[in-house]
């Protein structure tokens, strides 16, 4: 019986220690993910909107443009649109909702915003997620007295999943050809001169008298 046992633990020996060694490869290789998946890889600079702001309320520029989802929605009186029919200008698309207090409190700096660039320059889309439709968008536009903006609706919700947006009030920097240059989560006053600066620079827009960039 003696004989017989050596083979049977050297063997369990053997078992045991492979375990030992996998769970230590496991565990280096679950760090290194963690370590890739933290890494801010794709961002090419960040812009806090003031000091007292925590880093989740910085703007994110990319350090190559994203194509972005050509998602659906309707404009005030029920036309379907989608991001393509905003094309050849740079558009600030601002997924919002008028539940969200954050979005009560930004949404005039975004009237404020389209208003000094002009629709000529820039579109401001504000697009809203409310499942109560138009008639809750256009209350709540009433209320705070939005005469600049244009009012957009999704009531379906499918486009802040395509376009990833985890919460709101949640912004996308679009270029002229339609790709994702940067993104803002959370609110800002897009009024203020550091971010109409930041807005000028990256879209290349022109100050008031003066030539736009190509």
């Amino acid at each position: 019986m003696k004989t017989l046992d050596r083979p049977i633990r050297r063997k369990r020996a053997v078992l045991i220690a492979g375990a030992f060694v996998t769970a230590i490869l496991v565990a280096v290789a679950l760090d290194r993910v963690i370590e890739f998946t933290s890494r801010p890889s794709v961002v090419s600079n960040t812009v806090q909107t003031g000091t007292a702001s925590p880093p989740s309320f910085a703007f994110s520029f990319f350090d190559q443009p994203r194509a972005v989802p050509e998602i659906r929605f309707v404009d005030r009186e029920g036309r379907a649109l989608t991001l393509a029919d905003f094309r050849a200008q740079p558009v600030i698309l601002n997924i919002w909702a008028t539940w969200c207090v954050p979005c009560r409190k930004e949404m005039p700096s975004l009237d404020r915003m389209q208003a000094e660039f002009g629709a000529a320059q820039l579109t401001v889309l504000p697009l809203s997620i409310d499942r109560q439709g138009l008639p809750a968008v256009k209350k709540f536009y009433d209320e705070l007295g939005l005469s600049s903006l244009g009012m957009y609706l999704d009531q379906s919700g499918a486009a802040a999943s395509e376009l990833n947006a985890v919460g709101v009030p949640v912004t996308l920097l679009i270029d002229r050809e339609g790709r994702e240059i940067g993104r803002k989560v959370g609110p800002a006053e897009w009024d203020s001169p550091e971010i109409v600066a930041l807005i000028r620079e990256h879209f290349g827009l022109a100050m008031n008298g003066q030539q736009a960039r190509p």
